[in-house]
């Protein structure tokens, strides 16, 4: 194919949910390892939703990864290809992020601008609801073969990938230093100090009454009168 095909390399997912940070880690960890052509754009998707319509509307060629429930073992890797990719970002969802990247396809398909390729790298999550875990082992242990398997496909097609020689420094990295797949591992606190399945004092809502009178006795209200002062 020609260097004037537009190509978009998108991760999406949670990162913030353990395994459900897949796709993002792997379009990280492609953009620090390798460089491309300037028709190749590489981006964290995140759980944007139908705010990268315009994105996919702009692309030839369409590469995504994801963590995606396909039923299989936990880790287990599978490519979904053209025709098929909708089917299975609606199919088991797991997330709202998943429904929505299938509206995504369909709203660029019926505004008539759609990748005339599409790749699907898919791994099946083993963990999800873990609220600032990471990858679990078989899932991150995907990351590099997930990112093989995408440039040999892209390889297929004409568009090459060079390695870097050194990975890119922070400032010119997709995820925030934060929110990288180290120091995000490193700075998470123990279970005992940070709740993983939501905050315990909502957990713990039977025992907090909602009063509503209290809640409008304790408000301040400030009125403006009719000709704007206080």
């Amino acid at each position: 194919m020609s260097a004037d095909k537009q190509v978009l390399i998108l991760g999406i997912g949670n990162v913030l949910w353990a395994d459900e940070g897949f796709g993002v880690r792997c379009v990280e960890t492609l953009n620090r390892e390798y460089a491309f052509a300037d028709n190749v754009t590489l981006m964290d998707g995140g759980t944007q939703g139908i705010y990268l319509v315009q994105h996919v509307q702009a692309a030839d060629i369409l590469v995504v990864f994801d963590a995606i429930d396909y039923g299989l073992e936990g880790g287990e890797m599978k490519l979904i290809l053209d025709d098929d990719v909708p089917n299975f970002m609606g199919a088991k969802k797991m997330s709202l992020h998943q429904t929505g990247f299938q509206e995504v396809l369909a709203t660029s398909e019926l505004l008539g601008d759609y990748p005339e390729r599409l790749l699907l790298v898919g791994v099946q999550p083993v963990e999800l609801e873990d609220f600032g875990g990471s990858l679990r082992p078989a899932v991150k242990a995907q990351i590099r073969p997930a990112i093989e398997q995408a440039l040999a496909w892209l390889a297929s097609l004409g568009i090459e990938a060079a390695k870097r020689d050194t990975p890119l420094p922070e400032e010119e990295r997709l995820t925030p230093s934060e929110l990288a797949l180290e120091q995000y591992e490193a700075g998470r606190p123990p279970a005992e100090v940070a709740c993983r399945v939501g905050d315990e004092r909502v957990l713990a809502s039977d025992k907090v009454k909602f009063d509503p009178k209290k809640l409008i006795d304790d408000a301040v209200v400030v009125d403006v009168d009719h000709r704007g002062k206080y």
